[in-house]
């Protein structure tokens, strides 16, 4: 699998009419395939929707995107809200979960980094190694390396049920050694993070 990550800076004040327009739209879009996830920032860059699609490989994305492009009723008609666009393609690290549609949530908490050139097998072995001992307190949404976007870009995602949750899980694994994983400082340039939630279509929650 593969999975397109789609950040829109829109509006601000536009979120409940954007939302409100992008499920109508995708009420018909998925018929040719089904959102991932669809969130709207809450802590961080303010104003983005971020809309994440799984797809089996590149030649899949191109013919479904083709193929939903002939549909009147998508794209969504929400083009007069949106101020910037961003698309990432990502590969999950292959002993990451395949995200499932579900409750995981409310909160998720998308982290980007950028490695230094050449990090990412060294990255994806520390947490090979981590991530199970990790999982056991609050679930991985997705992690993977960016193949398309952001060159030398890693994007990890997390569930929590809250953020004093989220707060409380963090300190615990520091404290316990379970994360982060060994030398992941040494191989960083970059961080971000923002704190996001679903929509009401979203098919993760």
């Amino acid at each position: 699998m593969i999975y397109e990550i789609r950040t829109y800076r829109i509006t601000p004040g536009s979120l409940a009419e954007v939302e409100k327009r992008f499920g109508e739209g995708y009420e018909h879009r998925k018929k040719y395939s089904e959102l991932t996830a669809f969130w709207h920032t809450e802590i961080g860059p303010l104003n983005e929707i971020i809309h994440v699609w799984g797809y089996r490989d590149l030649a899949e994305r191109a013919r479904i995107r083709g193929e939903a492009s002939k549909d009147a009723n998508w794209p969504p008609k929400i083009g007069e809200f949106i101020q910037t666009m961003k698309s990432e393609i990502v590969t999950p690290f292959p002993f990451v979960p395949e995200v499932q549609p579900g409750k995981m949530g409310p909160f998720f908490e998308i982290r980007y980094y950028t490695l230094k050139a050449g990090m990412l097998p060294e990255t994806a072995k520390g947490w090979e190694g981590a991530l199970p001992e990790r999982m056991k307190m609050s679930p991985v949404v997705l992690a993977g390396g960016v193949e398309l976007g952001t060159a030398n870009g890693f994007v990890h995602i997390w569930a929590y049920s809250s953020l004093d949750q989220r707060m409380q899980i963090r300190d615990e694994a520091r404290k316990k050694g379970v994360w982060p994983p060994p030398g992941g400082g040494g191989r960083l340039i970059t961080q971000e993070t923002k704190i996001v939630m679903p929509s009401a279509f979203s098919p993760l929650k």
